[in-house]
C-alpha cells in the first residue's frame, strides 16, 4: 500500500500540473515518429550531418535502417568527475556499431566545478550555468537526426541542465551516464578537522593543501554526498540510469560494461523497434516524487529544492517547497554519508547502496513502484546491484541487510523517522534547512542577528575575534536576482569553530550552501530574496531571530515595525563585473525565485490560437 502522505501529495501535484503536463505530452507526441528522424531531413541536411563520419557509418546513416544516437557530453579534464567521460564516445560507438547502430557527439555543454570556484568571483556564474547547459543541450539535439540520446554528465548544475534540455526532446529515449566516484582518500572527519584548524590559524596552507589533495586525488566524482552524488541518486530513483550505475568507480571493467550496455539499451528503446520508451513516459509526477523521497531518505543536497523544481517544470510538473516539506514527514532517513556522517559514497555503496535504499522505500510504501523506467520495468528493477558474470553485465538483488548500520539502515530502524530536509516558514519568509547533519540540541536557536555584507565580511570579523558570542549570521543580497545565488561554503569552517567553542550560532541567507551544508544550522534559499523586497534585507544588528528546525519556524521576534524599515543598502559594483559576470546581466534580470526553480526562462504550456506570438 502506498503511504497516505505520498499518495495525497502526488495527487495534489498531478491536479496542479494537469494543464502544463497535458500540453507537454501533446508537444512530445507530435514530435515522435516511427521512422528515423534523419529520414525527414533533406539530402543536403543529411550530407552535412554525415560528412565527418567514417565510410561504414556513412552507409548506415544513408540506409536509414538503424538508430542514430546523440551523445551530449559535459566532458572536460579539469573536473575530476568528468575526466572519465572522455573515453565514453569511442566505447559507445563501438558497442552500437556491433548492432548496426550509429552514434555521434551531438554537442558539448559547459561544466564548471564549484569546488574550484568556491569563494571566487566565478561562483556567481554557477547557478546560471545550469540554464546555459540546458540551452546548449537543446542546441545539441536540435539537428533532428537522432533517434535517442545519451547524456554524459555528473556534477552539480550539469545533470539538472542536461535533464532540462533533454526534456524538450522528451519524445526520444534518453539515458544518463555518470562516471562514478573516485576511490576513497583522506577521511572526511580528518579533512574537516584540518579545515577548521586552518580557519583558526592553527594549520598552514601547506597542511591544508595536503589534506585537500588527499581528499580530491584522482579521476571520479568527489566522494562526499553533495549535489553531484545526489544527482546520481535522483537519476536512479527516477529510472534514468541502468540500475546501480551511480556509484561504480571509473576505470573498472564493471564501469566499462555499464557504458556499453547503456548504449545498447537506448538503441533498443527507440521508436524504430517494439520497445519504445521515450523520456516523457519515464518522467512524470510519480518519478519526481520518488526523487524527492530519495533526497529525504539519503540526506541529499539542498540544491535540489531549486534544481528539481526546475527539472519538474521542464516536463510540465509543478512542485513547490510545501511538497518537499510534506513528503519529509513520510520519508525516514536511512543513510549517514558525509557531511551527515563520516562515511563517503564508496562506503555507502559497499554497505548496500541505492539498491538497498530503493527496496526499503518501495516495501515501506513511500516510493512509487509502478513507474516506467529506461529498463521497461517498474522501479523494483532498481533494487539491485550490477556485477560481471562471465564478463557480461548482470544484476543481483540488493543485499537483504546493511553491511554497516552506522552508514545504512532499514526502514524498521532509521536514523530518523523523517527526512533530512525541512521547510522553514515565518515572518522573514520561506527557507530550507538540511538538518540531517545538525545535532538535535542545535536545531533551535534564539539569538541576536549580526548582518554581514558578504561571506568575506564574516570571515574578516571572525579573524579579528569579533564573533565570540551567540548570534545568527544574516547574509542578505545573495539570491539569484542579486548575484546569481552563489554557494557560501567559506562560512562553514568559521561557524563550525564558533559552535565548537560552545556558542549558539546559525546562518540565515538568501544564498546557497548546497550538499555540503554541515553541522551549523543554516536557513538558506530565503524567499523572497533581499533584492526582491524580502524581509531578510531589512534585518538589523541586534534583531532577535528564532530558528526552530524541529517546528519549521524562522522568524523575527519582538516588536519590530518592518513596514517602517527600508532595505539595507548594498553595493553590487564588485559583484556584477569581472570573471564573465557582466555577460549574465540578462539572467539576473529574468530569473524567478528559488522556490520557482531560479530559472532564467519560463516553462509554460504551448501557446494556442491568439496566444501565439
Amino acid at each position: 500500500m502506498l503511504n497516505d502522505i505520498v499518495a495525497r501529495v502526488t495527487d495534489r501535484i498531478r491536479a496542479r500540473s494537469r494543464k502544463t503536463r497535458d500540453a507537454y505530452l501533446i508537444q512530445m507526441r507530435s514530435a515522435a515518429t516511427k521512422k528515423t528522424h534523419r529520414s525527414s531531413v533533406s539530402c543536403g541536411n543529411l550530407a552535412h550531418a554525415a560528412a565527418a563520419c567514417g565510410a561504414a557509418d556513412k552507409k548506415r546513416l544513408a540506409r536509414g535502417d538503424g538508430p542514430n544516437i546523440a551523445i551530449v557530453t559535459a566532458y572536460n579534464d579539469m573536473l575530476s568527475a568528468h575526466q572519465p567521460l572522455g573515453a565514453y564516445p569511442d566505447i559507445i560507438k563501438n558497442a552500437l556499431n556491433e548492432i548496426g547502430a550509429t552514434a555521434q557527439i551531438a554537442g558539448g555543454v559547459p561544466a564548471m566545478c564549484d569546488g574550484v570556484t568556491q569563494g571566487q568571483p566565478g561562483m556567481d556564474l554557477s547557478l546560471f550555468s545550469r540554464d546555459v547547459i540546458a540551452m546548449a543541450a537543446a542546441v545539441s539535439l536540435s539537428h533532428n537526426v537522432f533517434d535517442g540520446a545519451l547524456m554524459l554528465g555528473v556534477c552539480d548544475k550539469i545533470v539538472p541542465g542536461l535533464f532540462i534540455g533533454a526534456a524538450r526532446f522528451g519524445h526520444l529515449p534518453i539515458i544518463f551516464l555518470p562516471a562514478g566516484p573516485m576511490p576513497s582518500g583522506l577521511g572526511n572527519d580528518e579533512k574537516a578537522r584540518i579545515r577548521q584548524l586552518y580557519a583558526e590559524g592553527k594549520a598552514g596552507r601547506d597542511e591544508l593543501l595536503a589534506a585537500e589533495s588527499g581528499s580530491y586525488h584522482s579521476p571520479g566524482t568527489c566522494t562526499f554526498y553533495g549535489t553531484a552524488n545526489s544527482n546520481q541518486m535522483m537519476m536512479e530513483a527516477m529510472g534514468l540510469h541502468l540500475p546501480g550505475s551511480a556509484f561504480v568507480n571509473p576505470g573498472t571493467p564493471l564501469r566499462h560494461a555499464i557504458v556499453e550496455d547503456s548504449a545498447r539499451r537506448v538503441a533498443a528503446t527507440t521508436a524504430l523497434g517494439d520497445d519504445y520508451i521515450p523520456f516523457c513516459d519515464v518522467i512524470d509526477e510519480r518519478a519526481i516524487v520518488n526523487a524527492i523521497i530519495g533526497l529525504h531518505a539519503t540526506g541529499g543536497s539542498t540544491n535540489h529544492l531549486i534544481h528539481l523544481v526546475a527539472m519538474a517544470r521542464a516536463v510540465g510538473v509543478i512542485i513547490d517547497w510545501d511538497d518537499f516539506g510534506d513528503l519529509s514527514l513520510a520519508s525516514p532517513l536511512l543513510a549517514r554519508i558525509y557531511p551527515n556522517g563520516s562515511a563517503d559514497v564508496n562506503h555507502f555503496h559497499a554497505a548496500g547502496g541505492l539498491g538497498f535504499i530503493i527496496r526499503e522505500l518501495i516495501d515501506a510504501g513511500v516510493m512509487h513502484p509502478d513507474v516506467k523506467t529506461v529498463m521497461g520495468e517498474g522501479l523494483a528493477r532498481f533494487a539491485a546491484e550490477p556485477h560481471l558474470a562471465a564478463g557480461a553485465l548482470s544484476w543481483r538483488a540488493a543485499p537483504a541487510t546493511s553491511a554497516n548500520a552506522e552508514i545504512l539502515r532499514p526502514v524498521a530502524d532509521p536514523f530518523s523517522d523523517t527526512g533530512g530536509l525541512v521547510l522553514l516558514k515565518g515572518n522573514i519568509g520561506r527557507a530550507v534547512i538540511k538538518i540531517s547533519a545538525v545535532k538535535p540540541e542545535r536545531r533551535r536557536i534564539e539569538a541576536p542577528a549580526i548582518v554581514f555584507s558578504s561571506q568575506q565580511d564574516l570571515i574578516d570579523r571572525f579573524k579579528k575575534g569579533e564573533l565570540n558570542r551567540d548570534f545568527v549570521a544574516v547574509v542578505p543580497f545573495q539570491g539569484p536576482k542579486a548575484n546569481g545565488m552563489p554557494e557560501l561554503h567559506k562560512l562553514t569552517p568559521p561557524l563550525g569553530v564558533l559552535q565548537d567553542k560552545g556558542y549558539k550560532v546559525a546562518l540565515v541567507t538568501d544564498g546557497r550552501m548546497s550538499g555540503a551544508s554541515g553541522k551549523t544550522p543554516a536557513a538558506i534559499h530565503m524567499t523572497p530574496e533581499a533584492l526582491d523586497g524580502g524581509v531578510i534585507g531589512k534585518i538589523r544588528d541586534g534583531d532577535m531571530i528564532l530558528l526552530d528546525a524541529e517546528k519549521g519556524v524562522i522568524e523575527l521576534i519582538g516588536a519590530i515595525d518592518l513596514d517602517q524599515r527600508a532595505a539595507q543598502p548594498h553595493d553590487f559594483a564588485a559583484e556584477h563585473w569581472g570573471a564573465g559576470r557582466e555577460l549574465f546581466a540578462g539572467f539576473r534580470a529574468l530569473v524567478n525565485s528559488a522556490e520557482e526553480g531560479a530559472m532564467s526562462f519560463q516553462m509554460t504550456e504551448r501557446p494556442q490560437g491568439d496566444d501565439l506570438g
